[in-house]
């Protein structure tokens, strides 16, 4: 084999090895993601920030599953699950209060999301 053939077989063979990482570091991150319930007859309003004061980006129809990426604190809010300061990070940028959201907890489920 020569030199060049030799080093693109190693080029190769390394870039084909750091996919195989880079694949199991993504599929580990959407594994640990979970999806939640939106109380049942219930419209959502999604907002672009943790408060009913924050403009409304899209309606989640009924019966929709949402993902909890993270939590923070904002507007008070009762609704089908009771009252909740909580509020879930369903996507970048993009929050809805966690009182419609089926988590089974009246805690935080995710991790607090960075400020």
């Amino acid at each position: 084999m020569t030199s060049r053939r030799r080093r693109s077989v190693l080029l190769t063979g390394a870039a084909g090895a750091l996919l195989m990482v880079i694949g199991s570091a993504a599929t580990a991150n959407a594994a640990t993601v979970r999806y939640y319930d939106v109380a049942p007859g219930v419209r959502l309003n999604v907002r672009d920030g943790p408060g009913t004061s924050y403009s409304i980006v899209r309606v989640l129809p009924e019966g929709t599953k949402v993902p909890i990426y993270c939590q923070t604190p904002g507007t008070s809010v009762s609704g089908y699950y009771g009252t909740s300061t909580i509020w879930d990070n369903i996507s970048n940028g993009q929050f809805v209060s966690d009182s419609y959201v089926h988590t089974g907890s009246d805690g935080h489920v995710a991790d607090r999301c960075s400020s």
